[in-house]
């Protein structure tokens, strides 16, 4: 079996991106990558079982460009303003080209939600390191039951809640977290 090349598999993806970009998601294809790429479509699916993958593998991509970016843009004093600067940022993602990726993907829904686990693990790895920098939050409140790891858990699940349900904001939320650790 022929050894699978990484920079070809980056290149097809830098194609399926640029279809994506220029003609939208319905025109990603095997075939039509394999042609930009000018390579035979069997190449393609030594890298790619089909259109589901592809647009996965560029989810997967976007995603993790996403929260490389985020760690940037979050600028906040308090952990709260952080949160919802994270939430107004990620809802911004969604409503432009993630959303449309995410929602393209079909049948790959399961494999998806067992991968963006690791990406909402990136995200709560982001709120522990915000919480720790804020000296205001109460370090009495910590207890072997109620840990800031389960805590940035349960806010990280709403975030994804209110996203899902397309929240315009979340300010309640914002409030619960506030009452709780300050």
């Amino acid at each position: 079996m022929r050894r699978k090349d990484d920079t070809l598999r980056e290149m097809l993806l830098n194609f399926a991106r640029q279809i994506t970009d220029t003609e939208g998601i319905e025109a990603v294809n095997i075939r039509t990558l394999a042609r930009k790429a000018g390579v035979a479509t069997g190449t393609v699916y030594n890298y790619f079982s089909n259109k589901d993958e592809i647009l996965f593998a560029l989810t997967e991509e976007y995603w993790q460009q996403t929260f490389f970016e985020m760690k940037t843009v979050i600028t906040g004093r308090s952990f709260c303003e952080q949160v919802q600067e994270i939430f107004l940022f990620l809802k911004e993602r969604i409503n432009q080209s993630a959303g449309k990726l995410m929602n393209s993907l079909g049948d790959m829904e399961t494999v998806g939600q067992a991968r963006m686990a690791s990406m909402q693990s990136t995200l709560e790895a982001v709120l522990i390191q915000c919480m720790e920098r804020d000296a205001h939050i109460r370090r009495d409140i910590w207890d072997e039951t109620f840990t800031k790891e389960r805590f940035v858990r349960f806010i990280v699940g709403n975030i994804m809640i209110s996203l899902k349900a397309q929240e315009p904001d979340i300010t309640f939320f914002l409030i619960m977290i506030r009452r709780t650790i300050y």
